[in-house]
């Protein structure tokens, strides 16, 4: 490895625990590359995080935008040799109401889109014969939850495919991990009622919600050094809420 800052990118880094993972691991002194969906996030993103890093705008839809973006990155700031994967969208219906879009819309931006980003920025850690990637899967790809069918499924192809890379690409030096966070303080289960909120809190071991921070400091550790040998394996951060 060179001896100036590993870069890192961290996908969906304008909010919840993308913002989290983008300013911890700029904290433990590595050039960050946050993503957002719009200029206004990206530009959001560099404030944040000042000398740290930058924010770049970045869909995952496109399999020819997510290239030159990740050719763009690579030409400005140096071959990421860190990847977490954490940007993902939700579109909640019972099955029996899903439509088709909202099937696609899931599976296409949470697992597709692990695919058509992961993919491009192998060669570079493959070169650097190290690397760390970090896919942020869900308890509910465990636990499934009614009404997320599409979702859960996403988030466990995610482990599976965690699994399967780490296979494929750990003898150049690279591990793939999974963090799956249980009921963690975001804007998504902000939406929920103070009663279905206390409902998870009461299901949960250690009684509480769970920070951004709890989640950002496990992903800190898979890309430090201190977890080399630690590879194809997803660590639940739920306070209790599942265990299996």
């Amino acid at each position: 490895m060179s001896d100036e800052r590993t870069i890192a990118l961290v996908t969906g880094a304008s909010r919840g625990i993308g913002k989290a993972v983008a300013h911890k691991l700029a904290a433990d002194g590595m050039f960050v590359v946050g993503t957002a969906t719009r200029p206004e996030g990206a530009a959001a993103v560099a404030d944040s995080l000042g000398g740290g890093g930058t924010g770049v705008v970045l869909r995952l839809e496109d399999e020819s935008v997510v290239a030159e973006a990740v050719a763009e990155i690579q030409l400005r700031y140096g071959a990421p040799l860190v990847l977490v994967n954490n940007a993902g969208v939700t579109r909640d219906n019972l099955l029996l109401r899903m439509s088709p879009q909202q099937w696609s819309d899931v599976l296409d931006a949470n697992l597709t889109g692990i695919y058509r980003l992961t993919r491009p920025l192998l060669r570079g850690m493959m070169r650097a014969r190290w690397g760390r990637i970090v896919n942020l899967s869900s308890v509910v790809g465990r636990m499934g939850n009614a009404g997320q069918a599409n979702y859960a499924a996403t988030k466990a192809g995610i482990e599976g495919f965690t699994r399967s890379l780490a296979h494929e690409i750990g003898s150049r030096g690279i591990t793939v991990n999974a963090v799956a966070p249980g009921f963690i303080d975001t804007d998504m289960t902000r939406e929920l009622t103070e009663s279905q909120s206390q409902a998870m809190i009461d299901r949960t071991a250690l009684g509480r919600i769970g920070t951004v921070e709890d989640v950002a400091g496990v992903v800190a550790f898979l890309v430090s050094e201190a977890a080399a040998y630690i590879t194809g394996e997803t660590v639940h951060v739920n306070g209790g809420l599942y265990s299996g």
